[in-house]
């Protein structure tokens, strides 16, 4: 009967409302999510992925046009050519070469995007509906 007593009779402490809200969000990370929760958040990953990859492809298309893009104009404008082994005038004629091919291939850069997404939301449309059907009901 004593130990009932010394635990009733023990410390108490309610955390505050900001504290509450952090420990609330510490704990969601270590329950299992709801079904409702997993099906929004496979929504939200399969929707980034759509914009993520478009992303990539055309940024990895934009920098390496920049970089080709660069290379051509420093052929022309500097004494690199000379540094690999090309005469003046060969190394001009590659430099122009070079900027125009990178410059292309950096101005493919939106097109790529606009490809890449309309691509990717033809291939996940399906499951995006299914998931936003079950989610509205």
């Amino acid at each position: 009967m004593e130990n009932n007593n010394n635990e009733q009779n023990g410390f108490s402490y309610t955390y505050s409302a900001k504290e509450q809200t952090e420990l609330r969000k510490i704990r969601e990370k270590y329950t299992s999510p709801t079904k409702t929760e997993d099906k929004m958040t496979r929504l939200r990953r399969l929707d980034a992925s759509v914009t993520n990859m478009a992303q990539i492809v055309s940024l990895v298309l934009g920098v390496i046009g920049a970089l080709v893009l660069g290379f051509g104009m420093s052929l022309c404008m500097t004494n690199v050519g000379s540094f690999i082994g090309l005469y003046q005038n060969a190394a001009f004629i590659l430099g122009i070469i070079l900027g125009i091919i990178g410059g292309i291939v950096a101005g493919f850069a939106y097109p790529a995007y606009n490809f890449v997404i309309n691509r990717m939301r033809k291939r996940v449309a399906p499951e995006i509906i299914r998931l936003t059907d079950e989610l509205l009901k």
